[in-house]
């Protein structure tokens, strides 16, 4: 029996690392779907169901916390959130967990493998073998 891949989401206004986490994303079996603002992302996030959602914090239009907050007002049952930034500031990670963000990652910290690693353990989804 076939299984349907894994539906991820990434919202990031950055062309560059939209191209990169797409392609490793899917390079590993997952289907991702790409918004380019906070605003395009929220509508996404409530038209269609994600097994994923990676947010950037710096996006135009509406930020990621701005997306975390109208989700929570509004009640919207939605997937879990990976948080996605360049700012370490303990405020704005506070806040992004307090509206339900289950992780931050610091961009600049991590290679696009690791964010690999990091979605498949929020989807329950078996490491890939080392070589």
């Amino acid at each position: 029996m076939a299984t349907t891949a894994p539906t991820i989401l990434l919202v990031d206004d950055d062309l560059y690392i939209r191209d990169v986490y797409k392609e490793v994303l899917e390079s590993e079996g997952f289907t991702v779907d790409i918004a380019m603002d906070g605003k395009e992302g929220l509508e996404k996030i409530i038209s269609n169901e994600y097994n994923l959602i990676l947010l950037d914090v710096m996006l135009p239009q509406l930020d990621g916390i701005g997306v975390l907050a109208t989700l929570a007002e509004n009640k919207k049952d939605h997937a879990p959130v990976i948080l996605l930034t360049n700012l370490a500031h303990d405020p704005i990670l506070k806040e992004a967990s307090k509206y339900g963000a289950i992780m931050t990652l610091i961009k600049t910290d991590i290679t696009p493998d690791q964010l690999v690693e990091h979605a498949k353990s929020v989807l329950g989804v078996a490491p890939a073998k080392s070589a």
